[in-house]
């Protein structure tokens, strides 16, 4: 109970430490007054934000920068939706290069492909759940590790997989373990590493190969890479014994699993509102193009009657409510934003091994780093 009280602090402060650096860069009318303005404010944010750009690179920029301004002040400033906007890191970036760089998992080409997805246990364990209570919290019942930055790599789908691999290990051990997504990029070469992925794919591979092991043993690099054997086994491995998808595009089916487990889900993540989310429940537009993997760690009713997800992504803890979103729930054709529509969690039964047994592998192409 020590270490789990010392854990949760750890995850309270580093939220806290998020939403102050969130507030430093705050703005008004006047720094929107005149092109001058606005570029003491790009200068400050990137001082702020640790960006650095050449003087070209500045200078081209800058028009997107001054959209993107814009348009945080203006809804902002409407103040008609429960969610609220700020100049975070993505600052200066366009709508496109944003989705290319953080949202680009290619979920929905990838299920299209022919090559099918890893196939799943049949049925869904929760269908008879009733009696769902009214919220729920993962991260209150040490079931959720810190938040982590996936950096400039399309490797999300690695770190939604983690996210519920670790939950239902410290469900059913009653440990909570930062465990690798380096390794499912370098050595699940079913996927794509920085280029896409799916996450119960992710979830096979972690099954045959008999676990994954700890962040500390693999450390995550944010690049392509060649699956280290020997790293790979080091550490403490954590197994699981399949996986199931939740019924698709059911937001009850959903609920009953996030009841009893974090679970892996796709969303359609480009959208400008969704990049500078800041506080508040996400109500904006978006479609179900879904292109980035994160995961439901519980849900819940706001202040004013909402009803929403907790959902963990993988852009820091400077992004949003300290690295997490909370998104509208209920709102039907397969939730907002597609939530519900590529939902899987993994199911575990079986200790944890020792060691992993060996297993042969092949190397990932690394040659378009």
């Amino acid at each position: 109970m020590a270490q789990l009280a010392k854990t949760l602090l750890l995850v309270a402060l580093v939220a806290m430490s998020a939403v102050e650096l969130c507030r430093a860069i705050e703005f008004d009318e006047r720094d929107l007054a005149s092109d001058e303005a606005l570029w003491d404010l790009y200068e400050r944010w990137q001082t702020h934000h640790h960006v650095h750009r050449h003087h070209g690179e500045k200078g081209r920029r800058f028009g997107t920068f001054k959209e993107n301004v814009r348009f945080i002040h203006a809804h902002n400033k409407r103040g008609d939706r429960p969610y609220r906007l700020s100049l975070n890191r993505f600052g200066d970036m366009g709508r496109e290069e944003f989705r290319s760089t953080f949202a680009d998992s290619r979920i929905n080409d990838l299920r299209r492909a022919e090559s099918p997805a890893a196939p799943a246990v049949p049925g869904f364990m929760y269908d008879g759940v009733t009696d769902l209570p009214p919220s729920v919290d993962w991260r209150k019942e040490g079931a959720v590790t810190a938040v982590k930055d996936q950096g400039h790599c399309g490797s999300c789908w690695a770190f939604s997989t983690v996210v519920s691999v670790e939950g239902i290990n410290a469900i059913r051990t009653g440990s909570l373990v930062s465990l690798s997504e380096q390794e499912l990029i370098d050595c699940d070469t079913d996927e794509n590493g920085c280029q896409g992925g799916l996450m119960e794919n992710a979830f096979e591979f972690i099954k045959s190969y008999g676990g994954v092991t700890t962040e500390s043993a693999y450390p995550y690099r944010a690049s392509n890479g060649t699956c280290d054997s020997v790293r790979s086994r080091r550490g403490q491995i954590v197994s699981i014994d399949g996986h199931q998808m939740v019924p698709t595009g059911s937001e009850d089916a959903l609920a009953k699993a996030v009841a009893n487990q974090p679970v892996s889900v796709a969303i359609d993540a480009g959208g400008q509102a969704f990049q500078f989310y800041s506080e508040g429940v996400f109500t904006g537009d978006c479609g179900t193009d879904l292109d980035h993997g994160v995961a439901a760690v519980g849900y819940g009713v706001s202040d004013d009657g909402t009803a929403y997800w907790i959902v963990k992504n993988s852009w820091g803890p400077s992004w949003g409510e300290g690295g997490y979103i909370r998104m509208q729930r209920g709102a039907g054709n397969g939730g907002l934003c597609g939530i519900a529509m590529e939902a899987s969690f993994p199911i575990k039964t079986s200790p944890n091994p020792a060691r992993k047994p060996r297993r042969a592998l092949i190397s990932r192409d690394t040659s378009s780093q």
